[in-house]
């Protein structure tokens, strides 16, 4: 068991939660106070109404999400806000969200998280600038391009979709999780031969080609995974007694 007002202490602190820009309908934080003692997390990509209903279900304290409960910004309580809010209010679910801070942090993110399942042990590097931070991380390998398919759809449990724009040997590998591919021009500038992220419009296919730039869509959900699994897994490390659950809820993007 834990006080939730410790909980939430911790994971601000460990996220940088007020340091870290985001977009404003993030809301990082605590978005929806509940039970003060947990003894229960679960963890999920969403905060939509069937994953609530499994957390209540499941008898959970805490639900921690990437994607909060706000992405559609003001809005009026009704439908499934209302029934999802109700539904959390009802059982004392209090929920925990992080966005971009739990993409780039160095040891929890969705980034390092992915490269760590593809076998990459250490020395990935910040890339791509954003708002004073940088978005992702690029790590030295030596894999050919088939390999490294193979590496991403093990680490994602699933298929992948890719563009053989570059090279058939991966050196400089990018790793942006979530949407990142519409920035493929800027992202080409930076030196790196193959990108890794989640998704992107249908005209990056054709721009990293002409780009010579390799690029992999591993899904908008399956590579925003590890992350908030990670947040899970350091709260009971911290709060021994603790224990957590992942609730999986693929879109398929």
């Amino acid at each position: 068991m834990a006080e939730l007002k410790d909980l939430m202490q911790r994971a601000d602190e460990w996220l940088n939660i007020d340091g870290v820009p985001d977009y404003p309908q993030a809301l990082n934080g605590l978005q929806l106070e509940g039970s003060r003692e947990v003894r229960k997390i679960v963890a999920a990509v969403d905060a939509c109404l069937p994953v609530i209903e499994a957390a209540c279900d499941s008898d959970a304290d805490l639900l921690v999400v990437h994607h909060g409960l706000f992405w559609q910004g003001a809005q009026k309580i009704e439908g499934a806000l209302y029934r999802k809010l109700r539904r959390a209010m009802d059982h004392g679910l209090a929920i925990y969200s992080a966005h971009i801070p739990l993409d780039v942090h160095p040891e929890l993110g969705n980034n390092v998280g992915l490269l760590r399942a593809m076998g990459v042990e250490s020395g990935e590097t910040p890339f791509f600038p954003w708002k004073g931070i940088s978005l992702g991380f690029s790590a030295g390998v030596e894999w050919t391009f088939d390999e490294c398919l193979s590496r991403a759809s093990a680490a994602v449990g699933g298929k992948v979709h890719s563009c053989a724009g570059g090279s058939s040997m991966v050196r400089n590998l990018g790793v942006i999780t979530g949407g990142a591919g519409s920035e493929v021009f800027d992202i080409a500038a930076t030196g790196i031969d193959t990108l890794i992220t989640g998704e992107g419009p249908h005209w990056s296919y054709t721009a990293a080609e002409e780009l010579g730039l390799n690029l992999i869509y591993a899904g908008h959900y399956a590579t925003e995974t590890f992350g908030v699994k990670a947040l899970a897994q350091r709260w009971c490390d911290e709060f021994p007694g603790l224990k957590w659950d992942f609730i999986d809820h693929p879109t398929g993007l």
